[in-house]
């Protein structure tokens, strides 16, 4: 029996022989399609009780993980994955065996975690029955490296969000269990496919509070197994952003105490003293940054390590002297 912390917000408690052979819960009748969830009891995913605790305890840590937009999301059925097929049996008794192998390279830890995928439905349905078929970019976010990227276990809000909608408006993710072994900071917008050593298993975000999970393409079958399914119903990660942006209220943004410089005139003033090819760099960081393909902070940590601290104090320090 393996106990698994959920990133430091509940324990899971899941038996090794999990995966039960439930072949006869199964009918062979097929579903009418006004059934929102008869492909899945077709492809042998089971129901997971409402009242169970199993139940409580997955919606719970799923509605927890989708942070302000909890109260707008519906969680709609959670479906477990059974081994009703010899494959998917060898398939869990091949992960087991792996997370012994990496325990053993890692020094007795193999740092299994639970992760979020999110994908369309028939996607999620076709890697429960046969696995990860290829590695491609994450349906939200930037991309770090060529892997099968997973949301860790906090933070599954924006890839759930970006999920395709099914014909019966329900979104859909997978809860996986990931053996990560040694991690490895893997840089975004990289084109890495591989552990950069031996020493190293997996690639991550961030080390300290990793949102992100890259399983190299390698490991994707053998380091990853999904074991439920949860349907839900929220808005889009588009529509959440756009909810929030007209909530805040104008009377509560503090104004500024120094004079403020936009972007855009800040590029302008530095194209007088920067060489062309620093320029482009820059225009190039500030388009991905309004086309949220990165993050503030990390299009500002790219302007001054193109810049320079010395020559963007001098240009604030002017505007705001007024002599630029």
């Amino acid at each position: 029996m393996a106990q698994i912390e959920v990133e430091g917000q509940i324990s899971l408690t899941i038996d090794n022989d999990e995966i039960s052979d439930c072949g006869s819960a199964v009918s062979d009748e097929t579903s009418p399609p006004s059934y929102p969830f008869w492909c899945f009891e077709k492809d042998g995913l089971v129901e997971v009780s409402e009242g169970s605790p199993e139940h409580h305890i997955l919606r719970g840590s799923f509605l927890i993980g989708m942070g302000p937009v909890a109260k707008q999301t519906n969680v709609v059925a959670i479906h477990k994955n059974s081994s009703s097929s010899l494959t998917r049996k060898a398939r869990f008794d091949s992960f087991r065996l792996f997370i012994e192998a990496v325990a053993e390279k890692c020094g007795g830890n193999a740092q299994e975690r639970y992760a979020w995928y999110a994908g369309t439905r028939e996607e999620l349905l076709e890697i429960v029955k046969h696995g990860f078929s290829h590695c491609g970019k994450p349906v939200h976010g930037q991309s770090y490296g060529v892997g099968v990227h997973l949301a860790s276990a906090k933070y599954p809000m924006e890839d759930a969000l970006s999920s395709e909608v099914d014909e019966y408006g329900l979104r859909h993710v997978l809860l996986c269990r990931v053996i990560l072994g040694d991690m490895e900071v893997v840089s975004p917008g990289s084109n890495q496919f591989h552990p950069s050593s031996q020493k190293f298993d997996s690639g991550v975000d961030n080390l300290a509070d990793p949102r992100r999970y890259i399983v190299w393409s390698a490991y994707m079958n053998s380091h990853i197994f999904p074991i439920f399914m949860i349907s839900f119903k929220a808005p889009s990660l588009k529509d959440f952003q756009g909810l929030l942006q007209a909530n805040v209220p104008r009377a509560n943004v503090p104004k500024p105490t120094t004079p403020w410089m936009s972007f855009p005139a800040l590029i302008t003033i530095l194209s007088r003293f920067l060489h062309p090819s620093k320029m482009a760099l820059i225009n190039k960081c500030y388009k991905d940054f309004r086309e949220r393909k990165i993050r503030r902070p990390d299009f500002i940590r790219k302007l001054r390590i193109a810049t320079g601290d010395k020559l963007l104090a001098t240009i604030v320090k002017r505007h705001r002297q007024g002599g630029v």
